[in-house]
């Protein structure tokens, strides 16, 4: 999720449970490589591995050009972006829109594959449209060019984030070909998880939004799907250490005042599930210095119970 898995993001996500958290979606074309945005999206230092890559683009010799420099950098795994709805991206034939041209796909994942030795990776959705849902056939294609894993979002371009995620289509692409699937869509509770694996067939499952404000889910996901119970939520303690501590990643990763804008929506995730928290959320808002973010931030989370989030 491109603005949300930051690096400070990502080491949260892995220490309560994720077992992979890619990069945010870089973009492949080399006029964008040294840009600061593109520079701190590639940041993984000191992470745990392994260090997986997302790409996103058109032409197929910037994206094996990118795998090749990200792998000489350190990533261990490069996922190809051919999921993302967003217009800005669909503008420039990236991302979900790559998924109205077959023959492409395949010349990317060609170059791409043949251009690194580490696993390469596709996210992808079930099609461009409903009327074009061409998931199985796109599956089948990255298959056949040696694809490690392909993750599916459930959902075609044209449908963005609206109404229910297609896990028929999942399992249709799932039985379609013999590399591992992780499927992804609207999965926002453990039992959740538990519900759509069955339904598909899956291998794995993959959470984007059900995360923000909430790394806990793998936690409880992994301890579901284990024994079969849900761990309780995290308490007021572990709550407020775990928020305060991001706030100060967030400052260190970013600095001011770049560092106050960015938590400002992690803060709101936090925060607005929880009683009193859209208040507070709102004060905290209008602050624009990290010492009085962090201040504030601080004493609101001394008074506030973490209470259970809505499904």
């Amino acid at each position: 999720m491109a603005g949300v898995t930051d690096q400070p993001f990502r080491r949260l996500c892995r220490r309560f449970g994720a077992a992979l958290a890619p990069s945010e979606m870089v973009a492949a074309n080399p006029a964008l490589r040294t840009s600061r945005k593109t520079l701190l999206r590639l940041a993984h230092a000191g992470d745990i591995g392994p260090i997986a890559v997302q790409i996103a683009g058109a032409d197929p010799a910037w994206l094996a050009d990118a795998a090749r420099r990200n792998v000489d950098a350190g990533a261990q795994i490069i996922d190809i972006n051919m999921g993302c709805p967003a217009r800005k991206v669909c503008s420039v034939y990236a991302g979900s829109a790559l998924l109205q041209d077959e023959a492409l796909v395949g010349r990317i994942l060609d170059r791409v594959i043949g251009a690194v030795d580490v696993p390469v990776t596709l996210k992808m959705r079930t099609g461009w449209s409903p009327a074009h849902r061409n998931g199985v056939v796109i599956a089948r294609i990255a298959a056949a060019a040696g694809v490690a894993a392909i993750v599916v979002h459930g959902r075609t371009r044209a449908c963005g984030y609206h109404g229910p995620a297609e896990y028929e289509s999942i399992a249709a692409i799932k039985a379609a070909v013999s590399v591992p699937v992780v499927a992804n869509g609207d999965i926002a509770t453990p039992a959740g998880a538990r519900a759509v694996l069955d339904a598909t067939g899956a291998d794995a499952v993959m959470i984007g939004r059900a995360a923000q404000g909430n790394p806990w889910i793998f936690r409880a996901t992994d301890a579901f799907l284990a024994r079969g119970h849900v761990d309780p939520e995290p308490d007021a303690e572990e709550f407020r250490a775990t928020v305060l501590e991001h706030l100060q990643a967030l400052y260190a990763f970013y600095g001011e005042p770049h560092g106050v804008r960015i938590a400002r929506k992690h803060l709101a995730w936090y925060l607005k599930p929880r009683a009193g928290g859209g208040e507070a959320w709102q004060r905290i808002n209008r602050i624009d210095n990290a010492p009085a973010q962090y201040a504030l931030a601080h004493a609101v989370l001394q008074t506030m119970s973490p209470g259970v989030r809505a499904a």
